[in-house]
């Protein structure tokens, strides 16, 4: 987005794209270094008729990428998420930037569906446009639990936050309806408190609030207020403004949808196999399911047909391949995974 003097306000359009390869969750990116975001750009009401109309543009013209499945995430609008200093007093350096995040969901190419040469041609076409998929645990480290509790949150985290806590009176934060020691309790599940992995943007906000995070210092140093913490190292990749925010929020939605609509089959090819599916639902919640719990849930939920074929692709027995049920949609309001709660 280029950079505006004056005031004012200005409507931008961010997109969260996500897609998943074998087992990693991936998220659309563009430029690189300090300065990599989500696709992005202004809302043009002249060009463009809707927001998602001048979003689908932008990041064509971004990316070289079309969008399929497209939502509407959340308003971003806090004073201060575009600072660039310079300003009297170091304030903000041009309009106010209310941005309307996106959540979209796309497919590499898969089985049927050209393969390797298809993916390949893909990944051409965005690298000219100065696109690439990076894994999203990149950015959130922290958020894959498919091992088990990552070292890193008893290592470094929470002794960080916990020091964060301590240095102020419970009442240090009164615009908060939590607590410094409460948030830290239900947002990384510790003292007998569950783990909730769809409350990724709560962790990231705390983190940011507790300066932990390379963001925090970043916007500080532009608004002109003191820069208190220091970051900590290897605790993800930073992005550019706010967009690790808007990222954050996207794998929030995505997380809980996963319980309630058959958005994740918007992910998969055509035709797969159980364990594909598992494992796409695995790098997207950041759990591990039992293997044979997950077919039981899936069986259930009718959300899949066998389509009488099979792969050989396992590398073992050849595998059962089947197709997303789409007369399901219509049977029920809510056809999803429900993937129960983790202790």
């Amino acid at each position: 987005m280029s950079e505006a003097r004056g005031s004012g306000l200005e409507i931008g359009l961010n997109a969260a794209i996500v897609a998943v390869k074998g087992d990693v969750p991936m998220i659309l990116t563009v430029g690189g270094g300090d300065d990599e975001a989500l696709p992005f750009g202004p809302f043009d009401p002249v060009r463009h008729r809707t927001l998602e109309i001048g979003l689908r543009s932008w990041v064509e013209a971004q990316t070289a990428l079309r969008l399929g499945y497209v939502e509407q995430l959340y308003t971003f609008g806090d004073r201060g998420r575009y600072a660039r200093g310079g300003g009297r007093g170091g304030g903000d350096v041009g309009p106010h930037v209310v941005s309307v995040g996106y959540l979209a969901l796309t497919r590499v190419a898969g089985r049927g569906e050209g393969g390797e040469e298809a993916m390949t041609a893909s990944q051409e076409a965005l690298a000219r446009a100065g696109a690439t998929f990076r894994p999203w645990y990149d950015h959130f480290p922290w958020e894959d639990w498919r091992r088990g509790r990552p070292a890193m949150v008893d290592e470094a985290i929470l002794p960080a936050l916990r020091a964060w806590v301590a240095e102020a009176p419970e009442d240090a934060d009164p615009a908060r309806a939590l607590g410094r020691a409460e948030r830290l309790r239900l947002f990384f599940g510790t003292e007998g408190a569950p783990f909730d992995e769809e409350k990724v943007l709560e962790r990231y906000e705390l983190l940011y609030e507790a300066g932990l995070v390379e963001e925090a210092r970043r916007d500080r140093r532009a608004s002109g207020r003191p820069v208190h913490g220091n970051p900590l190292a290897g605790l993800g990749r930073p992005m550019r403004f706010d967009h690790r925010r808007i990222l954050a929020t996207a794998i929030s939605r995505l997380r809980a949808k996963l319980k309630y609509r058959p958005v994740v089959f918007e992910l998969m090819p055509e035709s797969f196999t159980l364990t594909e599916l598992q494992r796409t639902v695995e790098a997207i919640s950041g759990r591990h399911l039992h293997k044979q719990n997950f077919r039981r849930l899936v069986e259930t939920a009718a959300l899949v047909e066998a389509t009488g074929e099979t792969s050989l692709a396992t590398g073992g027995r050849p595998a059962s391949l089947y197709r997303f049920r789409r007369e399901v949609l219509s049977e029920r309001p809510a056809p999803g995974l429900r993937l129960g709660t983790r202790g």
